[in-house]
């Protein structure tokens, strides 16, 4: 019976999915467009921030920036924050982390995901598909860096 009221009292739903920046720059147009050999270097940036709303609720912020580069000159630059209001309530401590850690970006990244190669192709450059993300994965990968720095601080 116990197990049952506080399996009851945990909630986990998104409130609200949005965009809350995103920048599009593309310094070397129109001359970019006049090349025949199209191989970008692309580098892609990744991370996660969140904040408490209030007791209940949490903003979480995935920000994504895409940069192509070709003969060290720069193609286009996308800075994307892809946020989402959730609710949490009635988890804690590494169950509540990993909530916040991968859960709430795997729910963003697609989002993100289609903002960005929609956003690339109306800058006139080739299709441009972010492969799948394993927010489990890069979760569980900084905690076990953090186990071991907090090991060699010690």
């Amino acid at each position: 019976m116990a197990e049952q009221e506080q399996a009851a009292e945990k909630r986990l739903s998104i409130s609200k999915i949005y965009l809350k920046d995103f920048s599009f720059e593309s310094p070397q147009t129109p001359g970019i467009f006049r090349q025949s050999d199209w191989k970008p270097d692309t580098n892609l940036n990744l991370r996660s921030a969140h904040s408490p709303a209030d007791s209940d609720h949490h903003e979480i912020t995935l920000t994504i920036t895409v940069e192509a580069k070709q003969d060290d000159q720069t193609c286009f630059l996308i800075e994307l924050q892809q946020a989402g209001l959730f609710e949490i309530a009635g988890y804690e401590g590494e169950e509540l982390k990993a909530i916040i850690g991968s859960f709430c970006p795997n729910i963003l990244f697609p989002y993100a995901r289609e903002s960005i190669a929609s956003l690339i192709q109306k800058g006139g450059f080739p299709e441009f598909v972010l492969q799948p993300i394993n927010f489990d994965a890069l979760y569980m990968q900084a905690q076990q860096q953090a186990a071991e720095q907090a090991v060699e601080a010690h």
